[in-house]
Formats: C-alpha cells, structure tokens, sequence
C-alpha cells in the first residue's frame, strides 16, 4: 500500500516567510493520499514570494502508516508560477530509511531564479577554480607596468620581487593585438 490515513502536513517557505505547519485538510477527492491518486488541495496563507522550499509529513507513527510521494506542485495564484518539488521517496518509519517527514526542494530553478542559479554558479566556480587552492600551487599574475610577476601560494606567502631560482617568474607574455 503506498497511501496513508496519517494526517498530513506541509510547511512552505518563500523568499517573504513561509506557512507554518498546515494539515491538508480537504482534498478534491473522497479519500485523500491512496495509491496512485492525485490529491489537489487549496491552502491559504499571505504571499511569500518565491518559493524555495517545503517540509512535509504526517503523524502516522509505525510501520505501514505511510505513503511514497512522488512531488509536490504548488501553484501560486499571484504569479501564476508552477513550484515543483521532487521526493520520489517513502514518509514511512517501515520504509526507506525511516523517516516520516521531508525537506524538498524547489527543482525547476526558472521558478527561484536567483537563489538556485546562483548556487549552481557558485559550485561550478568552485569545481573550475579549486585547483588554486591546493597544496603546491602558486598563482602568478603578470603586470604588463613593470613586466613582472606577482605570486600568490595557497600558504598566503606573496612573492612581488620574483625568485631568480622561480622558472615561471621569468616568463613574459605579449599580447598583440592588431
């Protein structure tokens, strides 16, 4: 059985505050949360802007007393935007790994678009930049003022002068441009 009786709730949270805990209460359908089923349910609460995340789960303690969800759209009648939150994943303390709440996400980054891209942005900085930063790896910046280089190592050592013995603080680069 991949439904649940349990009473369910969700918090939402935008860039203006979130929800606070709310049990969904009256879905469109009869019986709420049975297998397989869509269940469509109006919650009121002030703006909160773009949405970012939710946390959902359901009182229904022990094994068997919970469901698999697989999202969580919200639809913001404001914006007119669609909020997507993936789970894929069971709220049941008999399955999975236990657990009979979930913190999701917003996946579709078009919906939050500055804090989501500039995550992404940040790790994909960091994926292309780390290697800066490891042991024994010196930075060099070329001056084209006084044609010397200043070095920076990962122990915050600078080196502006340049090491007659450093074989990279002899290189000169020319930019042409015509």
């Amino acid at each position: 059985n991949a439904g649940t009786e349990a009473d369910v709730y969700i918090s939402v949270y935008g860039e203006r505050g979130d929800t606070g805990s709310r049990q969904l209460l009256r879905s469109q359908k009869p019986n709420k949360f049975l297998k397989g089923q869509t269940d469509i349910f109006a919650v009121e609460a002030v703006h909160l802007g773009h949405l970012y995340k939710i946390v959902i789960g359901h009182n229904g303690l022990g094994s068997g007393n919970g469901w698999f969800l697989d999202k969580v759209v919200i639809k913001d009648p404001i914006t007119d935007l669609d909020y997507t939150f993936l789970c894929h994943r069971w709220l049941d303390q008999g399955q999975d790994d236990g657990n009979i709440a979930r913190e999701l996400t917003v996946t579709d980054a078009s919906t939050f678009p500055g804090r989501q891209e500039l995550e992404l942005k940040r790790e994909e900085t960091w994926a292309a930049e780390k290697w800066k930063f490891q042991e024994g790896n010196t930075l060099q910046f070329y001056n084209s003022f006084t044609r010397g280089f200043i070095c920076l190592s990962p122990d915050s050592r600078v080196d502006a002068l340049g090491d007659k013995k450093n074989k990279y603080g002899k290189v000169f680069f020319m930019w042409m441009y015509a």
